[in-house]
């Protein structure tokens, strides 16, 4: 059985977080781009955030620690 290699899973995340950024705008108007600028936002916050998990793998058991404070207020 292949091992999850956590570090290349979490770069991934990051790497879809960048693309949803660079993704360009479809030549729609109203109502659709609305939606879809929303659905990008939405794309970009999950993946962002999964980008910045730490993450650890015990004993089959995959965890993602993600501090969502501000950074300023984080210890």
């Amino acid at each position: 059985m292949a091992t999850l290699d956590v570090d290349a899973m979490l770069e991934r995340f990051r790497e879809r977080a960048a693309s949803v950024k660079r993704r360009p705008l479809p030549p729609v108007a109203g109502e659709e781009r609305q939606h879809f600028i929303q659905q990008a936002q939405l794309d970009y916050q999950d993946f962002a955030i999964v980008g910045d998990a730490e993450a650890t793998l015990e004993d089959g058991i995959l965890t993602l620690r993600v501090d969502l404070r501000p950074p300023d207020q984080r210890g």
